[in-house]
């Protein structure tokens, strides 16, 4: 049973005829520990026996067809061969099964290293996974929950996992010179992962990205609780405007205009005459030609 901690060290409540004095938030916590230690979850009892079994009887089908693996990696784990071990039975499994799947690893956690040791640490973990990945190729990324290195991480894993990304990118090039754009974005559409960008004009926070993606991210998570979805966003302000749209039925577009000469509905006709042509770019077996300047 777990108490209140506001609740004055006097306090007491009965439960099943039993009297409980809750003296502080230590005991509380200490409760907890003993609940967790007596009643552990099923994977917690002999997780080795999990993971080899995972790689055996199970291996064929779980490896079987796979695209890409992203393979997380706890930088201050200290166990830190028993990581490897694993990591490389994955990679024997997916040069069996699925050789031309796409290897990314996460050094994760590393706000928890030395500022100045993040760099030489980062290298020698790079080095060793991509020794052991031979003969496949790993990309790898060091990241941290707080800040933007795990947004661009998970940006640049799907950014290459898009077939025709330079016929996209040429497109996305060609559109925003076209409508006079200050800079045009594609976004997954439900992750918010900025996955292609084109900008005609130098920008000067290279964190606006994430901080955009967090802003809409949130919105349209108050836009479910009111039961309504989120589609599209003007903002406007003496410098400029900023239109994010449904582009895709895998995207969202951000196009930023500077110019106050041009009326927010020409801006939204030429998002909405662009969706067809971005529409057919995302088959894999769409058509070659690209959007022209006229």
């Amino acid at each position: 049973m777990v108490g209140d901690a506001n609740h004055s060290h006097e306090e007491k409540g009965a439960v099943d005829g039993e009297e409980w004095i809750w003296q502080d938030q230590h005991e509380i916590d200490h409760l907890c520990k003993l609940y967790r230690a007596r009643h552990p979850p099923p994977w917690c009892h002999d997780q080795d026996t999990f993971m080899e079994n995972y790689f055996t009887s199970q291996r064929d089908n779980i490896f079987r067809n796979v695209e890409v693996l992203i393979y997380v990696f706890d930088v201050e784990s200290r166990e830190l061969e028993k990581d490897m071990h694993y990591y490389q039975s994955c990679l024997e499994a997916i040069l069996q099964n699925s050789p031309d799947a796409k290897i990314f690893c996460l050094v994760h956690k590393m706000d928890l290293v030395q500022e100045d040791q993040r760099d030489l640490i980062f290298k020698e973990r790079e080095e060793d996974l991509r020794r052991l990945s031979r003969p496949l190729e790993c990309a790898c990324f060091r990241t941290s929950i707080w800040d933007e290195t795990l947004y661009k991480a998970w940006s640049s894993i799907v950014y290459q996992l898009i077939p025709n990304v330079q016929q996209l990118e040429m497109n996305l090039r060609n559109f925003a010179q076209i409508i006079e754009a200050d800079e045009v974005l594609l976004f997954e559409r439900a992750t918010f992962l900025v996955i292609s960008h084109y900008q005609c004009k130098e920008q000067r926070d290279v964190h606006r990205f994430e901080k955009i993606s967090n802003i809409i991210k949130q919105f349209k998570l108050s836009c479910s609780k009111l039961a309504a979805s989120f589609q599209s966003m003007e903002v406007r302000n003496s410098n400029f405007a900023a239109f994010i749209d449904i582009f895709t039925s895998n995207t969202y577009v951000m196009v930023v205009m500077s110019d106050p000469s041009i009326p927010s509905a020409a801006t939204l006709i030429n998002i909405r005459n662009a969706r067809k042509h971005f529409e057919k770019l995302e088959r894999v077996d769409g058509p070659k030609h690209s959007l022209l300047m006229r």
